[in-house]
């Protein structure tokens, strides 16, 4: 569904944007989203009658700790990424159900005033030009030390895998789901979302994970280190 977008001036020139703190969302990778609060259900109904396209951008640090703050002023983080809806349900309860599929980061540039209960944002995808490349970067990626990772970040929390889906995905497909689903804070997932490059978000993941289990580490032998 994103094939579509080629480069950059496939994208518009504005976006409707989702504040979301400790979400993000990247290239070629899907975020499902539980939507229930009035103007962001006006958001849905806004992009599905256009372009299907919505901005994931995390509130800043400064807008306090709600995790979607209200009113339409509070300051963003300066890097989001746009997604497309590729998939839409409704409850009996007026709630939504959205998936998006990433396309692009994208600088926020400044807020459009508008009558619409939510925000829309200028955007510069200018910087961000390769994410529209498929698989740029994954021959960068340390899989196997990433893996290895993952392996030890499991096994210390009990939690099982799919180790069939994850053995078959793509390099690109498997740093940026796992950046997505990663269980860190709205700065570490910033930092992921920012990431130079393919590898850099990769060596992110693993840092993240090896700081994680060194802390806790009591002798059991799960600590990477």
């Amino acid at each position: 569904m994103t094939d579509r977008y080629h480069d950059v001036g496939d994208m518009p020139n504005e976006l409707p944007v989702f504040p979301l703190r400790g979400a993000i969302l990247l290239p070629r990778a899907a975020l499902t989203l539980n939507v229930f609060e009035p103007r962001y259900l006006a958001l849905v109904d806004y992009a599905l009658g256009r372009d299907h396209l919505i901005g994931v951008v995390q509130p800043a640090a400064e807008a306090g700790s709600a995790e979607s703050p209200r009113g339409k002023t509070f300051a963003l983080r300066r890097v989001g990424c746009a997604g497309r809806i590729t998939a839409f349900t409704e409850s009996d309860e007026g709630r939504v159900v959205i998936t998006l599929a990433g396309v692009a980061r994208f600088r926020c540039r400044r807020d459009i005033a508008s009558e619409e209960p939510f925000r829309i944002c200028t955007t510069d995808y200018a910087p961000y030009a390769e994410d529209f490349v498929s698989g740029h970067g994954e021959d960068a990626v340390d899989r196997p030390r990433l893996i290895a990772t993952l392996r030890n970040y499991l096994t210390a929390n009990n939690l099982n895998a799919d180790w069939d889906r994850i053995n078959s995905a793509s390099n690109e497909r498997l740093v940026n789901t796992l950046s997505i689903l990663s269980p860190y804070g709205p700065e570490e997932k910033q930092a992921l979302l920012e990431a130079a490059d393919l590898r850099a978000r990769a060596e992110a993941l693993v840092a993240l994970a090896e700081m994680e289990l060194a802390a806790r580490d009591d002798g059991s032998g799960t600590s990477l280190q």
